[in-house]
C-alpha cells in the first residue's frame, strides 16, 4: 500500500509468470472473439504476438507487464484499445488534468506544449494555460514521444515554462474519479458568451454519461442564455468525446429530424445495410431528466438484446435564428462523439468547419476482464454515418484550415482559430 496526501491506494498484486501467460492468452482470445476488425488479426499480428510474448511473460514488475501488453496492442494501430488494471494508479493528462498538448521544437528542445486547458479542470486550477511548455513531472524530464502520466490519489508537481518565459512549478492534486467518471476534477462542461451583438460562442469540453442528460440540459440552457443571436460558434477543440449527449449539439445545427448514423458490429451483421438501416430503431430524443432513463432502457432493450444497430437521429428542436450561420472549431484532439458532430455537419452541409483536422478516432468500444484484476479495452464496432462514411483512421479535414499557433498564444494570448471563425461568420 502507498499513501500520499491522506489518500491510500492499493497496488495490484504482482502476477506470476503463469498468470501473465494466462492473461495474455485471455487478451488474445477476447480480441479474436470481439475485435471489430478481424482482418487485422493476420499473420503479421501472429508474428507480433510471438515477438512481444517473451517481454510480456517475463516482465519484472506490474508496470512493465502493462507496458509490454500495451506495446503489443499498439501493433494493431487502432483507437479505443488499451490494457490496464482495475485499480489503475496512473492516468493520462487528458483525464487527470483536463488538458491536451502537442509536440514541437522549443528553446528547451523537443517538448509538449499545452494546447487545450479546459476551464475548471485540474490544469486550469493550477494556473496552466495554452502555450505553456511542459518540462518535468515530479522532477522527471518528459520529452516527446513519451507522454506524461499522473499518479492518482497523490499530488503531482509539474514544472513548466509559462507564457511570460518564466519557469514555474504547479502542484496538482489528482484525486481518484468517483463512480464511472473519466475525469478526476471534472472541468466546466459547457461555457457560453456573446462575442459581439450577434455572434454567440458555445464551448463543450466533453460529453459525460452514456445518455448525457446533464450535459444536454446544460447545452440547451447555455444557448438560451445567449438570447437573440444570429451567428453561432461551437467550440469542440480538445473534446475527446463521450456519450449520446453529443446529439444535442447536432440537433442545434438543424430544425429537422435527420438520421445521423449508427455503430455496427461488422463481424455479426450480415444483412444489407443500405436497405436494412431504414428499419433500424431510432434514438431521437435525450430525456429531460434521469428519471426517464428506465423507460428509455425498456424501449431499446429488445434491439440491444438482438444486437441490432440503433440509429441516432436529431431531435427536431425547430428553427433557430443562427441556422445556416454556424462555425465548428475543431483540432487534432476532437474525437469520438465530438467527431460524430463534425461528420454530421460535413455530411449535411450545416456548418463551416474551422481549425485542424480531427483525430480520426471513431469507434464503439467496451472493456472485458482478462484475469487478476486486469481489463482489456477494445473496439467492438465501427461507427458509420447515415451516408456510409467511416472516419476511424480518417481525420476530417476542416473547410478552413487554421493551426494552433502556440508561439502567438504565448506572446499575445491570441486565439487565431477563434478569430478565423468570427471573421468567416461576418463574411457570410
Amino acid at each position: 500500500m502507498t499513501a500520499s496526501a491522506g489518500t491510500v491506494t492499493v497496488s495490484p498484486i504482482q502476477p506470476s509468470e503463469k498468470d501473465r501467460h494466462t492473461i495474455l492468452e485471455n487478451v488474445l482470445a477476447a480480441l479474436k472473439k470481439r475485435f471489430y476488425a478481424p482482418e487485422k488479426l493476420n499473420v503479421d499480428w501472429d508474428a507480433a504476438v510471438e515477438q512481444h510474448r517473451p517481454l510480456i511473460e517475463r516482465a519484472a514488475t506490474t508496470d512493465a507487464f502493462e507496458e509490454a501488453v500495451s506495446a503489443l496492442l499498439a501493433e494493431l494501430h487502432t483507437s479505443h484499445l488499451g490494457f490496464f488494471h482495475s485499480s489503475a494508479s496512473r492516468a493520462s493528462s487528458r483525464a487527470a488534468l483536463s488538458a491536451s498538448y502537442l509536440a514541437d521544437d522549443t528553446p528547451y528542445g523537443k517538448r509538449w506544449i499545452f494546447q487545450n486547458v479546459h476551464s475548471g479542470g485540474a490544469a486550469d486550477l493550477a494556473g496552466i494555460q495554452p502555450g505553456n511548455i511542459l518540462l518535468r513531472v515530479d522532477g522527471r524530464e518528459i520529452v516527446p514521444p513519451e507522454h506524461p502520466v499522473f499518479a492518482m490519489g497523490a499530488k503531482t508537481v509539474i514544472d513548466f515554462v509559462a507564457n511570460d518565459d518564466q519557469e514555474k512549478t504547479a502542484s496538482v492534486d489528482v484525486a481518484r474519479p468517483k463512480g464511472k467518471k473519466l475525469h478526476f476534477i471534472e472541468p466546466t462542461l459547457v461555457e457560453s458568451r456573446r462575442l459581439n451583438n450577434d455572434v454567440g460562442y458555445l464551448k463543450v469540453a466533453m460529453f459525460p454519461g452514456m445518455v448525457g442528460v446533464v450535459v444536454a440540459n446544460r447545452i440547451s440552457e447555455a444557448v438560451e442564455s445567449l438570447d437573440d443571436i444570429h451567428k453561432l460558434i461551437i467550440d469542440l477543440r480538445g473534446n475527446t468525446g463521450g456519450g449520446i449527449g453529443a446529439l444535442r449539439v447536432m440537433s442545434l445545427l438543424t430544425p429537422n429530424r435527420i438520421p445521423v448514423g449508427f455503430a455496427i458490429d461488422q463481424r455479426r451483421y450480415k444483412g444489407n445495410l443500405e436497405s436494412d438501416k431504414l428499419a433500424f430503431p431510432r434514438f431521437s430524443r435525450i430525456p429531460q431528466g434521469t428519471k426517464y432513463l428506465c423507460l428509455l432502457g425498456l424501449r431499446f432493450a429488445p434491439a440491444m438484446m438482438a444486437k441490432k444497430p440503433i440509429v441516432l437521429e436529431t431531435e427536431g428542436l425547430g428553427p433557430k435564428p443562427f441556422h445556416g450561420r454556424i462555425a465548428l472549431l475543431v483540432d487534432r484532439h476532437t474525437a469520438s462523439a465530438a467527431e460524430m458532430i463534425v461528420a454530421f455537419a460535413r455530411e449535411n452541409n450545416l456548418a463551416t468547419i474551422i481549425g485542424e483536422k480531427t483525430a480520426g478516432r471513431l469507434l464503439s468500444a467496451t472493456s472485458v476482464k482478462v484475469g487478476k484484476g486486469f481489463r482489456l479495452a477494445l473496439p467492438t464496432g465501427v461507427y458509420r454515418t447515415w451516408n456510409g462514411s467511416v472516419y476511424e483512421g480518417n481525420p476530417i479535414e476542416p473547410d478552413l484550415p487554421s493551426e494552433f499557433e502556440w508561439r502567438d498564444r504565448r506572446v499575445a494570448s491570441t486565439d487565431r482559430q477563434l478569430e478565423s471563425a468570427v471573421d468567416r461568420l461576418h463574411k457570410g
